[in-house]
């Protein structure tokens, strides 16, 4: 339970942090089987865009979902995504889980989508 509550700390801090520079949020959530991506507002009431490893348009030609090209799927499709909604810069919002992995690859995708970190 600790390694959760240390997440949800950092989680957290950087929300606060992004709150204040008041920029439309890229928020990503990670589970053992998928892996999530929305982006809200700048005042965070309303969600501008979604991805997930759950949806078939996302999936198509990805073998699997927990690995790194269904994680650079995701991000190239919620870059599209927000860029259709008049979002080109973002805050990028972990989550608490660290920049490796699954986050970092859908990261990466996600900038080559043409989204501004």
């Amino acid at each position: 339970m600790e390694k959760k509550i240390s997440r949800i700390r950092r989680a957290k801090a950087t929300r606060c942090h992004i709150r204040k520079l008041a920029v439309a949020r890229l928020s990503v959530h990670r589970t053992s089987q998928h892996l999530y991506a929305q982006v809200f507002s700048a005042d965070g009431e309303k969600v501008l865009a979604v991805a997930n490893t759950l949806q078939k348009d996302v999936m198509a030609g990805v073998k699997g979902t927990k690995n790194l090209s269904a994680a650079a799927a995701v991000g190239k499709f919620i870059a599209e995504r927000a860029k259709a909604a008049g979002v080109e810069k973002v805050a990028f919002d972990r989550s608490g889980f660290l920049y490796h992995g699954r986050i970092k690859a859908m990261a990466d995708a996600a900038r080559e989508g043409g989204l501004q970190f």
